[in-house]
């Protein structure tokens, strides 16, 4: 007959350290549980991060006050005029104090990632969460969440406020469209022109070259098709104007820049399209580079 084994000891947990042999301590047991990390808490890292950092409250704070600064300057200046709307929309007179309020926006995406490069801090965000894929979607999540609450939340205000201004100045009544386009689409372009910006700083790694080149982005396709005079290359002239972002933001006030093009919700395909490659290649390098 089989002599029965003792039970086999078993592990201790993760944070329970086992004494040393020989000693008469007792095993020590951390108060601090051991989980298993998900994407809410990498999101909840990166929202910490975020909302900690001077930059952010910077650059919003300057977007805000350009979009509600230009935005009512316009509206005041058109209701003090003796110019009528002759029944156009009002809407439309907020587009200068976004596409410029709009820089802030791709400064603050670009911050969102090439930032920890510059100071080291990737290396400790990393090595926290391993899982690279994660760190990047949650700082997507993140940013594009604040990006599109801002945004509506400015635009809507500016847009009502402006209504308010010009009513006496002929300006008809905007349309359920018109609002939904001119708070919520523009709100949804501008926030993932800022997550395209953050794209662009995790690939070039370096905050003053990722703004350099998504400022480049905004502006120079306008400023090259302003010097294309010849005949030949008037199809390239147009296809700049067109699809440059100003134009593009232009016509969720109904007042594009170019008779053809990009029209209805087209331009929010194009950057989402847009947006959704360069994220899939920040990714790619992102698990093939050394941090």
């Amino acid at each position: 007959m089989s002599t029965p084994q003792p039970p086999l000891p078993q592990a201790a947990p993760a944070w329970q350290a086992a004494p040393a042999p020989g000693s008469d301590l007792p095993a020590y047991t951390s108060p601090i549980p051991i989980v298993r990390t998900t994407f809410l808490h990498a999101v909840s890292s990166e929202w910490t991060k975020i909302k900690s950092l001077r930059s952010t409250v910077w650059t919003l704070g300057v977007f805000v006050l350009l979009v509600v600064g230009i935005g009512l300057a316009t509206g005041a200046l058109v209701a003090n005029s003796s110019a009528s709307l002759h029944d156009d929309s009002p809407l439309p007179l907020g587009f200068f104090g976004l596409l410029l309020g709009s820089m802030c926006i791709i400064t603050l995406g670009v911050l969102t990632t090439a930032s920890e490069y510059g100071t080291g801090m990737i290396r400790t965000t990393m090595t926290v969460c391993p899982s690279r894929g994660r760190v990047l979607a949650a700082k997507a999540a993140v940013f594009f969440l604040i990006a599109f609450v801002i945004t509506l939340v400015t635009t809507a205000f500016v847009a009502f406020v402006q209504v308010a201004m010009v009513k006496d100045s002929g300006a008809g009544d905007p349309t359920g469209e018109q609002w939904l386009k001119a708070t919520v689409g523009v709100s949804l372009y501008i926030a993932l022109l800022g997550l395209l910006s953050l794209a662009i700083g995790s690939i070039v790694r370096h905050s003053a070259g990722a703004i350099a080149t998504m400022i480049g982005a905004v502006l120079a396709p306008l400023v090259i098709a302003l010097f294309m005079m010849a005949e030949s290359l008037e199809r390239v002239r147009n296809a700049l104007f067109e699809y440059s972002i100003p134009s593009q933001l232009s016509v969720f006030y109904a007042n594009s820049l170019t008779d053809s093009g990009p029209s209805g919700w087209d331009p929010l395909w194009i950057i989402l399209g847009v947006t959704a490659a360069a994220i899939v290649g920040a990714w790619l390098l992102l698990e093939q580079r050394d941090v």
